[in-house]
């Protein structure tokens, strides 16, 4: 039994709290509530700009390494291949991350920024609209794929090339050294990003349920209750589990190939019904403002002015992506052996964020389109519900029933793949770094997951929990800090 603890400490401690969490989150859903939102303001007020700092040192980072002499560190030895194919990879790439958060956003967010944009922009004029859609870009595009690049490329280097286990705590080992990392230090490091995992993936996939929830009632007239909410995530998270017994070479892989697809035809059929002329000149005109405000997009902040805009929004979601990256970078190192570390950066990067901008080029169109000659007391009434926004939107575009059966589809794969990465991700963390953690782990944090996501919706929100998953990365974004100079340290040490 001690052995056992000794080997398991971090998985029983991790697993402690998440069950306090979910106790606590289900009988004082409301003080939970308080308590995350004060911790978050604190820590938006007083850290916003080093959110954004660090953003910016990460895209740096990543096209620095890419195009420096260790682009061609291979993440592996010199003759390891790839384990998976091209499509493969890219489709677990967005399939094991993100992609329920943009589907969800696709419609709801442009229409946010069009309604109510910062201060200085006037709502539903044509600043407005370029505004919505260049941010939308920004923040599910670059920004948040560089969070998990940086991470994932560093474990995968120290996995595969160097032969440690798959553990963030080893990324730090050059800066710290062996001894700490192999002791109350790597284990609180492993521990906490466990801690921040979980919480990040149960309110992300709390989002999915609200949405599939919102496309059945808008469907078939099935209402949103406690009832429909346990069956959902009851039927989804059975199938996740399974999937996550079976493997990243079949469960994961398969799901992964059959969303891909199912994601491209939806694209195809919205471009389809859709305005495709102002679609293609969204495109066109988009990525040119992207492009010409990218640096002043992405180093917004206000010194002497109103920052409200910017906290709630821009330094939220990337907050809220470094809650995501302990598990995705494991998730990604753990697909991406035999890679070039600069094929590396052009997958998890370069190629995830073009295709992001071609999914919100047509969505953001269709959803701006909709609402053109609507008040804009009418345009906030309909985001206000951001879960049912897409299916409202496209109810009267031809194959309405179609495209929406399509969507709540694509958003239970979407759930699974998500969750399926997750739990595969935590039990490695809560294995000692092992990639063939055991099962009865991934069946439990299967279950740990799916159960935070139930408890909060059944409250009626997930905002408590999300709030202080992304108020508790700023430690861990200090980490990513540190990672990037202690992977430069031991790039230098090799051979190639």
């Amino acid at each position: 039994m001690i052995n056992w603890y000794k080997a398991n400490s971090v998985f029983f401690w991790t697993l402690v709290i998440a069950i306090c969490v979910i106790v606590f989150g289900a009988v004082y859903s409301s003080t939970l509530g308080d308590i995350a939102g004060k911790f978050m303001s604190w820590v938006s007020h007083y850290f916003g700009w080093l959110y954004i700092l660090s953003i910016v040192a990460f895209i740096g980072f990543c096209v620095w390494i890419a195009m420096s002499k260790y682009g061609k560190i291979k993440l592996g030895k010199n003759d390891d291949k790839p384990e998976f194919s091209t499509f493969s990879w890219y489709a677990m790439l967005f399939c094991g991350s993100t992609g329920i958060g943009l589907v969800f956003w696709s419609i709801a967010e442009p229409l946010s920024h069009y309604a109510a944009p910062p201060v200085g922009i006037e709502p539903g004029t044509m600043d407005a609209i370029d505004f919505s859609i260049r941010t939308c870009y920004l923040h599910w595009g670059i920004t948040q794929w560089v969070c998990f690049a940086v991470v994932g490329l560093g474990i995968a280097y120290f996995q595969f090339r160097k032969g440690k286990n798959a553990q963030l705590s080893n990324l730090l080992t050059p800066l710290v050294g062996e001894k700490r990392t192999n002791g109350w230090f790597g284990r609180f490091i492993d521990g906490f990003s466990v801690v921040v995992s979980f919480a990040g993936v149960a309110t992300s996939l709390g989002l999915g349920v609200s949405q599939i929830c919102g496309g059945l009632e808008h469907l078939f007239g099935i209402p949103k209750t406690q009832e429909t909410i346990l069956w959902i995530i009851i039927f989804i998270t059975l199938v996740f589990i399974i999937s996550a017994i079976t493997g990243v070479y079949k469960g994961i892989k398969i799901l992964s190939n059959f969303n891909t697809y199912l994601a491209l035809a939806l694209l195809a059929v919205a471009f389809i019904v859709g305005p495709k002329v102002t679609i293609l000149n969204n495109l066109t005109n988009s990525v040119g403002q992207h492009i010409q405000y990218f640096f002043k997009d992405l180093f917004m902040t206000n010194a002497f002015g109103d920052n409200e805009w910017v906290m709630n929004w821009r330094v939220f979601y990337y907050a809220w992506f470094v809650a995501w990256v302990p598990f995705v970078g494991m998730f990604v190192a753990r697909i991406s052996k035999g890679r070039t570390i600069r094929e590396f950066i052009m997958g998890v990067v370069l190629v995830p964020s073009l295709f992001t901008i071609l999914w919100l080029s047509v969505f953001s169109a269709i959803a701006l389109s909709t609402v053109q000659g609507w008040s804009l007391e009418n345009v906030q009434q309909l985001i206000a519900s951001p879960e049912t926004a897409v299916f409202i939107v496209f109810q009267n575009y031809p194959l309405s029933k179609i495209i929406s059966m399509m969507i709540v589809v694509l958003l239970g794969v979407f759930f699974i793949t998500s969750a399926d990465s997750a739990t595969y991700s935590l039990s490695v963390m809560t294995s000692n770094g092992s990639i063939t953690p055991p099962t009865y782990k991934k069946v439990i944090w299967g279950i740990v997951v799916a159960a935070i996501a139930y408890i909060l919706l059944s409250a009626g929100s997930l905002k408590p929990l999300q709030t202080i998953s992304i108020a508790a990365t700023l430690p861990f974004l200090i980490i990513m800090i540190a990672m990037m100079p202690a992977l430069v340290k031991e790039l230098k040490k090799d051979k190639e």
